[in-house]
């Protein structure tokens, strides 16, 4: 426990102190702050531990299941908590886990790892590739469940010095399927007062991370239409109804609804990706099928493109004498909002990853079109949400995620897990004293 040996101190100055806005930075010095961050990270590296995050990794790299499908992940995960006597619900949207250390009482912090793989077959040749064909956790979500189980046994440790609530959230179908949405709806965070995430990066160096204050990555939706006309042979296409011609139109008047309507200033998307329509060289087909993806960084200009799509499409289609239908399919493709990173966590973020790694090992991340599940938690609940840099030249290229030939840098687990040990320990301790004043609305489950 000597690793958070002067909490007991800050309790005491809590019972005498009564001004609620009190910032940790008032009562410990910079070098207290550095130890905790420091002492975290040489508890991550202990061999024993670091064999044992890697073993679980490896373990569910060897077994990828899909979205809402990782039944055995999560039980894997629930029976590590077991073993380490943490308190769990489970199951939250299908297959979640949601594990509690500390008070069971104000304030809370919630830190999230997702669990699902995707459907592609890995080309990686290793001794634990993949077992399940056509399924692969090509995107680092085993390294980001191994990390939050190292970071839970790290705090199940000093669990009589924390003071609050560390909720460990095991997140489902991250990869499309809005895991964190359903995850909110089940009322399970309901009081939770800032949540944490993280994702590896083959984009930066070990030992850095990348992240910055506001919104970091776009909101995303998708759609799909069919454009129907009337088939025939493509010798007489007088007597038939083009859909090909008509849809070939649309996606050249979609691609104008970003460098026409849009301002240059106001970072916006929308692709066609999907295009699908006949299956000879001599017949016009009925229909074509297209559909794409689209983007933006404001929940305005998102509205404005999912209309302005809809308009192209259905008036593009009459333009050419066919009929379009528009499908958006938001309950098996919901929309992702924004990514907002939360101005106060930033500070905190730069404070804890400065004292671990080096204010210089700080990259500011830029915005990009890429989207998160993450940020339906960072739009119900204060968020922050950074990358983790894996690079290492010496052990060749990393492929970036999605990629068949993704690999992980099992060097950076320590990292991950002593940043959300840390980030945990520390907003803890600096709202322990807000959290005795406001309504005591907590949770029961420990």
């Amino acid at each position: 426990m000597v690793i958070l040996k002067w909490v007991v101190a800050f309790s005491i100055l809590c019972n005498f102190l009564a001004t609620p806005t009190l910032s940790i930075s008032s009562i410990l010095n910079k070098e207290e702050l550095a130890n905790i961050s420091v002492n975290f990270l040489n508890l991550a590296k202990r061999p024993e531990l670091f064999d044992w995050i890697v073993r679980i990794r490896r373990t569910i790299h060897e077994n990828p299941e899909l979205g809402f499908e990782e039944f055995e992940t999560s039980k894997l995960i629930r029976n590590e908590l077991d073993k380490m006597g943490i308190f769990y619900k489970y199951p939250v949207a299908v297959t979640g886990v949601v594990g509690f250390i500390g008070t069971g009482k104000p304030p809370f912090v919630a830190l999230r790892a997702d669990m699902d793989a995707l459907a592609m077959q890995e080309e990686v040749d290793w001794e634990h590739k993949s077992k399940i064909r056509g399924k692969m956790h090509a995107c680092g979500h085993d390294a980001h469940v191994a990390m939050l189980l190292g970071a839970a046994k790290i705090l199940q440790e000093q669990r009589d010095d924390l003071q609050g609530t560390v909720l460990l959230v095991f997140q489902p179908a991250e990869e499309g399927g809005g895991g964190a949405k359903k995850m909110l709806e089940s009322g399970i965070l309901d009081n939770v007062d800032a949540i944490f995430g993280l994702h590896i990066s083959p984009m930066s160096p070990i030992g850095t991370v990348a992240a910055s204050s506001g919104p970091i990555m776009a909101g995303s939706g998708f759609f799909e239409a069919v454009i129907k006309g009337k088939g025939g042979h493509a010798a007489i296409p007088q007597h038939t109804i083009d859909p090909i011609l008509a849809a070939s139109n649309i996606v050249v008047s979609l691609q104008h609804l970003v460098s026409r309507e849009t301002d240059p200033l106001d970072s916006q998307v929308v692709t066609v990706a999907k295009f699908k329509g006949g299956g000879a060289f001599n017949v016009i087909p009925d229909s074509v099928t297209i559909g794409g993806t689209f983007r933006a960084f404001s929940k305005e200009s998102f509205a404005q493109l999912k209309q302005r799509i809809v308009e192209v499409i259905t008036r593009q289609a009459a333009v050419q004498r066919c009929n379009a239908t528009v499908d958006f399919d938001t309950k098996n493709r919901p929309f992702y909002p924004v990514t907002v990173n939360n101005k106060a966590l930033h500070e905190q973020f730069r404070n804890v990853a400065g004292q671990m790694l080096g204010i210089n090992k700080i990259i500011e991340m830029k915005p990009t079109m890429g989207t998160e599940d993450f940020s339906f938690f960072a739009e119900a609940i204060p968020g922050y949400f950074y990358l983790l840099g894996m690079v290492d030249e010496t052990k060749g290229r990393f492929e970036s995620g999605h990629s068949p030939f993704y690999r992980v840098n099992e060097d950076v687990l320590p990292y991950g897990v002593a940043l959300h040990a840390s980030l945990a320990t520390t907003y803890l301790l600096e709202h322990q004293l807000k959290s005795t004043t406001r309504d005591q609305n907590v949770h029961d489950e420990l």
